[in-house]
């Protein structure tokens, strides 16, 4: 049962990493095997460093209390993750996108640009993502499942099992993405995929609660 809700859970943290790939593919840039582990290890870091908030915050909780705290993250990051979906399917005379702070520090200002929308991780324009520009988007695409890591370590699941297999789903959906981004330039059925993450995590959060 721990070793599905492991899985479970590194599909839907990881989606995003399909998401992006596909993009990468309709727009022709290549991401190299190296680039590829690059990204599947800061995800791996990044995960088990949130486990190890959660890891922290056992030992202040009951495990009652801690299995409560743990499925209410996953139900509110679900409904971050929803929002978030919704957000980017609205009408552009609608949406406004939130003014990015300018500033002098070039790397932390390439930084938020990339977390705000992360196909701008080719920085150089090359057609294809280098080492840094992989250790910059594997952070990004990795910080929005760090709730979701405390949360993982809350309803004490293993840290080191579970960062592995998020570490080896966010790559696998990289290359996945990446191979249909290239087949087609434009797919209807990926429109309702963006939604997939937060209902998974929403699901896993009042199964927890039960």
């Amino acid at each position: 049962m721990m070793s599905i809700s492991i899985l479970i859970l590194a599909f839907a943290v990881s989606l995003d990493s399909f998401g992006t790939g596909l993009t990468y593919g309709m727009k022709q840039i290549t991401i190299p095997l190296s680039s590829i582990l690059i990204i599947s290890l800061c995800s791996a870091i990044v995960f088990y460093t949130s486990m190890g908030f959660g890891t922290v915050l056992q030992h202040v909780l009951s495990p009652h209390a801690g299995k409560i705290v743990g499925g209410c993250l996953l139900i509110g990051l679900g409904g971050y993750f929803l929002y978030q979906a919704f957000q980017s399917k609205a009408p552009e005379t609608v949406r406004k996108e939130k003014t990015i702070v300018k500033l002098e520090i070039k790397s932390l200002g390439i930084m938020i640009q990339i977390l705000k929308k992360p196909a701008m991780a080719d920085v150089d324009r090359s057609g294809s993502i280098n080492s840094v520009e992989a250790i910059l988007l594997g952070v990004a695409l990795s910080l929005d499942a760090f709730g979701a890591g405390i949360g993982a370590a809350l309803l004490h699941l293993p840290p080191l099992a579970t960062a592995l297999a998020v570490a080896m789903m966010s790559s696998l959906f990289v290359v996945i993405g990446m191979k249909v981004g290239y087949a087609a330039a434009k797919l209807a059925w990926m429109k309702n995929v963006s939604y997939l993450p937060g209902i998974v995590l929403i699901l896993m959060g009042l199964l927890k609660l039960q």
